[in-house]
């Protein structure tokens, strides 16, 4: 008897062209922190983004810490957060001292609820990283006038949602300062690797001297302060450059598989699909469900089982930052982030998912669900 075919949830789509440029890459010498692909890089993805400029990093966690310490957030400050977010939105803000204070999300997009963020806001608040959760854009507007009355940075954690536009504007250009992760499980990907856009040219040229160990540009060795490694390689670079050749292709491919699962189990009354607002673009990071009704927080640890028992591997959401030990919090009020994080699934997603293998990842789900009477 034949081994059941296996599919992984994420895999990178990784061609020639990636190759081609790896090798030229490694072949030029340049292989660390400088080198003719990071600058082309910074530049085009700066121009995707529609933002004045890029400052890449060696990962998109890194690369929200570089955010929040050149903005001079530190001990005593307080930074508001979505519970329902990966644990690296917390962390960022818990390496500079300050504390993440977490507030729940909206049911209508999964991202973070600005009235809760309206009523967080208190004298130590400093800014308001708002996180575009599988690829669903935030409420920037909402946001952005919020945190304009008030004198709040505005943070757009945007690891999930390359590709996605919020009434015609591209993620990166959507809130004062943005960034990205080209984790080996993201929309594009370096296996590693991270960038930041904004417009605000002060700010930029300040990450860009905490990334090189706070290095004076203009006398080499000189630190005239504490500063970070957070740089991206050239090799990392390359293999981006052509990833942005391709990124295109790799959108609309990525988008028919979740198009697909969505078309295809719309009939199954046990599974909710994520909800897109009017004017959003969502970018195709993860086919992400919810299973069963609210408050049903059993189905689905079981259906992943049932999957994996055929092939499928999924993923649960993430849990809410507030139960995690490093941030825990019992007095968060997050109602919507508990219910969304027992009982959301993802379900493979990558562009090298054909018509045909999609067809049968639905096929595995409705037997799942079968199996266990949901």
């Amino acid at each position: 008897m034949s081994p059941v075919e296996r599919f992984p949830v994420a895999r990178p789509s990784i061609t020639e062209l990636e190759e081609r440029y790896v090798v030229d890459a490694i072949r030029s010498g340049w292989i660390s922190s400088h080198g003719p692909y990071l600058r082309d890089f910074e530049e085009r993805f700066a121009h995707r983004c529609a933002a004045g400029t890029a400052v890449s990093t060696g990962n998109g966690t890194v690369a929200l810490h570089l955010v929040l310490a050149a903005a001079g957030i530190g001990p005593g400050d307080e930074v508001i957060v979505p519970a329902l977010t990966y644990v690296a939105t917390a962390n960022a803000v818990a390496y500079c001292g300050a504390r993440a204070v977490c507030v729940d999300v909206l049911p209508q997009s999964w991202c973070i609820d600005p009235a809760a963020v309206r009523a967080a806001i208190g004298p130590r608040t400093r800014a308001v990283i708002a996180v575009d959760l599988y690829g669903h854009p935030a409420d920037y507007p909402a946001l952005r006038d919020l945190c304009h009355r008030h004198g709040l940075l505005l943070v757009a954690d945007a690891a999930e949602s390359f590709g996605a536009t919020l009434d015609g504007h591209p993620t990166g250009s959507l809130a004062d300062v943005t960034t990205f992760s080209f984790f080996g499980n993201k929309v594009i990907t370096s296996g590693e690797g991270g960038c930041v856009t904004t417009s605000d040219s002060a700010l930029a040229d300040r990450m860009r001297l905490l990334r090189n160990q706070g290095m004076d540009p203009h006398r080499r060795y000189y630190f005239p302060e504490l500063g970070y490694n957070y740089r991206m390689t050239n090799l990392c670079a390359a293999l981006l450059c052509a990833q942005l050749d391709r990124a295109d292709e790799i959108i609309a491919r990525r988008d028919r598989v979740i198009a697909g699962y969505e078309e295809q189990l719309a009939d199954e009354p046990a599974l909710t699909r994520q909800p897109v607002l009017p004017g959003v673009r969502r970018g195709p990071w993860m086919a992400a469900f919810l299973v069963g009704g609210e408050g049903d927080v059993a189905y689905r640890d079981a259906l992943a089982r049932a999957l994996d028992r055929q092939g499928v591997e999924s993923r649960p959401f993430f849990v809410p930052i507030p139960e995690l030990p490093a941030h825990h919090d019992p007095a968060a009020d997050c109602p919507v982030t508990t219910d969304l994080s027992r009982r959301g699934i993802n379900l493979p997603t990558h562009a090298e998912l054909g018509e045909a293998e999609v067809k049968t990842v639905v096929e595995r789900v409705r037997a799942a669900l079968a199996g266990i009477g949901c």
